[in-house]
């Protein structure tokens, strides 16, 4: 697949690929934009293809190209489809602009409340792609991208001519000019010297309806309270307030307001300001009429068709147009949902006997679908009163349910339909997975026996647990047992699952325990599992020790031999050599297909992901200690390779899950993501005494170093100089710098010759080599082992012979420029040789799959900032095997970058992995203030 990438080119859209164009529409040209170039920014010339707003338009809204869109051109078609939803709620005014001395008729965005804060928030995730010709500001080329989008999308969707009549000449007014240019193909408007005037009136008067049309933007706005009645009547209320815009907790009724009491953070005459708002608010809600008839209004009164519309059709406008609304907890929430039973087609208790006798997907079991509303269900007969009295909000035991047109057509669809029968086990768990239809979700399941088990999301627990095989040299734990009996019922499903366990419980001893099983019972079909390179030993040590019974054969390197894939029971290869032998292993008939760090496939759009979801295989398993690490779209990705089309189309997926969970925070989306992967993720954390109770603790704590007056003073300097370059850049350009100034400003608080590369002495120069070398003094000392982190391969070589030289220890050196036969030679040393010594690791080397418990202190002398990724590494030595308590540290010089970062990560613990990303690059989108206040030197570092 060929990714294509957009960048926006003075008011047209410019498509430019990697390597050569696909088929794809517009002019050609050649484009000069600011790119990376071995690690630097430099002009690059580009063959692009220009598009017109309204092409573009066309293009953004394909949702299946033939080729791939890069990050910059799926952010275009956001912006687009922004667009076209402002188009559909009103959310624009004609206007007429001035360029060049030349006029023109445009439609014009009006972005107020929620839709103001959207474009700020677009505005700060642009990609420097976008708008890397010239590199002007975010906020002006997303102002530039929004009018030429909004006003392509508009002439698009109104007639050819909004009024009716003679269409105007060269003398007609110019008012009727310009209403003809707004549909027009050429939005020019001309005038005459005498009707210059006459046009700049139409101007003025078109500005300030813009102007009007934001002048809900204010620090104070109008807020609506809706309250439900009480049990015995049907009155609604509608209370008044006045509410912060930047504070909303500062919520003044009405009533307050009236009665004259001082309130800080008010205007001086809060009660102008109240009517004033009230007055532009009728226009959205005319029921708010009423109301204005009295001198001081505090509420009004509404029945319950009324509360509906404004529930429905007022609520939205008025919250777009900048007012506060407040509505019941229930309001916006689909309430109604189906119900799916199943019952076993079986005569033993709890269809028990079903499992014993063996499954497949086809097995027919019974079933039936209920409508319900909340917790109760809802007849037909209930279903077609709501749907003659048309007005979609019902009582139902004390409690209001509010339904839409769409949800209520759809549930007298279900219910004409006789929802029961028969059912596959294959058509149960794609019903489940499926979640129901958008209209009508799926809010609960209830199966019995060993579906039901499965289907409650707790199958581990539940599943009659599988013994550990006779030929595994080896015991697995209960927790294990079940994890083995989970991914073998999978098996006899056929269905594929994703193994989630936290890492170090063991995920390769139960996906080889499952191996063993197959091959015991009669049942082996050959598995292909791809893995990263730096695993493939890792996989057949393991599988040497606990299942010598199986015939592995590792397909990498120089001497694979493609002939020999069908006859193993398990095949090794990596993430590389399946994409470059692809057609060879498409030619196996494989039983199964397993990938471990299966993060490696969380974007299904790169070739190596699509590479491994192109080999066919009866089932699918994918193994993961982090199966979201920055967005739900890598679940979807990784679900969609154990189950293909499972969850439904990324598009659907991001529709209904991704972007509820993740903008809203809406927590019916996220249980109804839970509900509907469930099934098919089995994920257990180490902290979980029910899961392992003999793991030791895990202490973690803050080691805070200070720097020398010499590392102080190239820090100062390193601050000076890049903030004089971010300063005065943009774009990719400011992003490269302010890349360059935190890792710059990183080596200063490691070492000042890790900064300077002169081969300078290293001793007494750098706090955090001090603070090093007494750690690892003490650790040796004691006897114990440490592993240290570094994620500066320069560095771990400057720290190496320095700190062998004064501990008189061995000190062991892992780092990627070593080959895979020296990679084991030392992981094996440090784990058999009982002499205490450090290992230092390159973290991008040693972070994953490494078994390293010989260790029991872990120290990252440099941070990855990123929570994740530092728990992956302190892994390596907190997992199964470990029998005591593993110290972490994590080094942080005071004052300086490091502490603030790392109070930053503190303060969005809960978010960090989505929030902070799997590198820096979060940070670079912070303010130039913002980054003066990062990069600040405090006078407390030096000590």
């Amino acid at each position: 697949m060929k990714v294509v990438h957009g960048v926006w080119a003075g008011g047209r859209l410019g498509l430019w690929g990697e390597t050569a164009l696909p088929d794809v529409p517009g002019e050609p040209a050649t484009l000069t934009l600011t790119l990376p170039v071995d690690d630097a920014l430099a002009p690059v010339p580009v063959e692009a293809r220009l598009l017109s707003p309204a092409e573009a338009l066309d293009l953004l809204a394909d949702d299946d190209p033939d080729w791939t869109p890069g990050g910059d051109l799926r952010y275009l078609a956001v912006v687009a489809a922004y667009a076209r939803g402002l188009l559909r709620r009103g959310r624009l005014l004609p206007g007429l602009v001035t360029a060049d001395g030349a006029h023109a008729a445009r439609w014009r965005p009006v972005l107020t409340g929620r839709d103001a804060t959207a474009f700020r928030e677009l505005a700060a995730a642009m990609p420097d792609a976008v708008r890397s010709l010239g590199a002007p500001p975010p906020g002006d080329v997303l102002r530039e991208l929004l009018d030429a989008f909004t006003d392509a999308a508009a002439r698009r969707a109104l007639p050819d001519r909004l009024l009716l009549g003679h269409r105007p000449g060269p003398k007609a007014p110019v008012a009727d000019r310009w209403m003809r240019a707004l549909t027009a193909d050429d939005p020019t408007v001309t005038a005459t010297t005498a009707q210059r005037p006459e046009l700049a009136a139409l101007r003025t008067a078109l500005d300030a309806w813009h102007r009007a049309a934001h002048q809900a933007n204010e620090p104070v706005r109008v807020c609506f309270r809706l309250v439900e009645p009480l049990p015995t009547t049907d009155r609604w209320d509608l209370e008044f307030a006045l509410q912060s815009v930047d504070d909303p907790s500062l919520y003044v009724p009405a009533d307050v307001i009236w009665a004259g009491q001082r309130v800080p953070g008010l205007p001086a005459r809060p009660d102008e300001t109240l009517l004033a708002g009230l007055g532009r608010a009728v226009r959205l809600f005319p029921p708010l009429d009423e109301a204005l008839r009295e001198a001081q209004p505090t509420e009004t009164l509404l029945d319950t068709a009324a509360a509906y519309t404004f529930l429905r059709h007022a609520a939205p406008l008025l919250q777009a147009a900048g007012f506060g609304v407040q509505l019941p907890a229930w309001a916006g929430r689909k309430s109604l949902g189906l119900k799916l039973t199943t019952r076993a087609k079986s005569s033993s208790p709890g269809g028990k006997a079903l499992a014993a006798q063996g499954v497949g997907k086809d097995q027919l079991v019974d079933f039936k679908v209920d409508l319900m509303a909340g917790d109760e269900e809802i007849s037909a007969a209930d279903l077609h009163d709501l749907a003659r009295l048309k007005v979609p909000l019902l009582r139902v035991k004390g409690r209001w349910v509010e339904f839409d047109d769409r949800q209520l057509s759809a549930a007298i669809r279900a219910v004409e339909q006789h929802r029961s029968g028969e059912m596959t086990i294959a058509e149960v768990l794609s019903q489940v997975a499926a979640g129901g239809e958008e209209e009508l979700p799926l809010v609960a399941v209830d199966a019995d026996g060993w579906l039901g088990d499965l289907l409650s999301g707790d199958a581990d627990q539940r599943l009659r647990p599988t013994s550990t095989p006779a030929a595994f040299q080896g015991t697995l734990r209960p927790y294990q047992e079940r994890g083995l009996s989970w991914l073998d019922f999978l098996t006899r499903l056929g269905i594929g699952g994703i193994l989630a366990d936290d890492m170090g419980l063991g995920k390769t001893a139960q996906t080889l325990s499952l191996l063993v099983n197959e091959r015991e019972r009669g049942t082996v079909s050959p598995t292909l599992l791809v893995c990263p390179m730096s695993l493939v030993s890792n996989w057949r040590k393991e599988a040497e020790k606990f299942a010598p019974s199986l015939d592995v054969y590792v397909h990498h390197g120089a001497t694979r031999d493609a002939e020999r894939l069908g006859g193993a029971d398990l095949v090794i290869t990596t993430y590389g050599t399946a994409l470059r032998d692809l057609e060879a292993l498409q030619g196996v008939e494989w039983g199964r297909v397993v990938c471990d760090e299966a993060q490696a496939i969380k974007n299904s759009g790169t070739r190596q992901s699509q590479a491994v979801r192109a080999i066919p295989a009866r089932t699918r398993l994918a193994l993961t200690g982090t199966p979201v690490e920055n967005h739900l779209a890598e679940l979807w990705s990784i679900m969609d390779f154990a189950n293909p089309g499972l969850l439904g189309p990324a598009k659907t997926f991001r529709r209904r899950y991704q972007e509820p969970i993740e903008v809203r925070q809406d927590e019916d989306a996220a249980a109804a993501l839970k509900r509907a992967t469930g099934p098919f993720v089995l994920r257990r954390l180490k902290t979980d005494k029910t899961i392992i109770s003999d793991l030791p603790e895990k202490l973690e704590m803050k080691v805070w170093c200070p720097l020398t007056p010499e590392q102080a003073a190239l820090y100062q300097a390193v601050v000076d100089d890049m903030m004089n370059k971010i300063g005065s850049s943009a774009g990719i350009e400011r992003r490269g710098n302010v890349l360059a100034a935190m890792t710059r400003l990183k080596q200063v608080c490691n070492h000042p010759a890790h900064l300077l590369r002169d081969g300078s002495k290293l001793a007494g120069r750098s706090g955090k080599l001090a603070r090093l070398q007494e750690l690892a003094e003490e650790i040796v000392e004691e006897g114990d082992k440490a592993l240290v982190f570094t994620q500066y391969a320069e560095f771990g070589s400057l720290l190496q012979p320095y700190l062998a030289a004064h501990l008189d220890r061995p000190v062991l050196w892992l780092h990627g420029g070593l080959s895979k036969q020296r990679r084991d030679e030392l992981v094996n040393r440090f784990q058999t040789d009982p002499e205490p010594m450090i290992f230092l690791l390159s973290l991008k080397a040693a972070g994953t799959g490494l078994n390293l418990t010989a260790a029991n202190h872990v120290i990252h002398v440099d941070r990855w900032w990123n929570p994740a990724v530092e728990d992956q590494a302190t892994d390596r030595a907190y997992r199964i095997g470990q029998a005591r308590n593993v110290q972490v540290r994590k080094f942080v010089c005071t004052g300086t970058i490091e502490e603030r970062v790392d109070e930053l990560i503190e303060r969005k613990k809960a978010l960090a992995q989505r929030v902070v990303g799997t590198g820096e690059e979060w940070l670079t989108e912070l303010s130039t203030e913002e980054l003066r206040d990062l990069f600040a030197l405090d006078p407390k570092a030096v000590g």
